[in-house]
């Protein structure tokens, strides 16, 4: 692991990685993201995807009705304040 410089900042410390990416794969995600190198489209990608749970983990819990406690009373008002 190493650290990442950039313009005198340093970065999240990374690692590098030897894998095998199918072409095509590469080639469609790099197209839906609109990247132009392979580390910019898997770190885009690997954000997504992180994203895209943390969002589907938030739908569920407004699903789930415990958000609902949130709704009235001292609760609601609490988290008002």
């Amino acid at each position: 692991m190493y650290t990442h410089h950039a313009y005198g900042y340093i970065l999240a410390p990374v690692t590098k990685r030897l894998v095998e990416i199918d072409d095509a794969d590469l080639d469609a995600a790099r197209a839906a993201l609109s990247t132009s190198t392979i580390k910019e489209t898997v770190g885009r990608a690997l954000r997504e995807a992180a994203a895209s749970a943390a969002r589907r983990r938030e739908v569920e819990r407004l699903l789930d009705g415990s958000s609902a406690l949130l709704a009235v009373g001292e609760e609601r008002d609490r988290a008002w304040r």
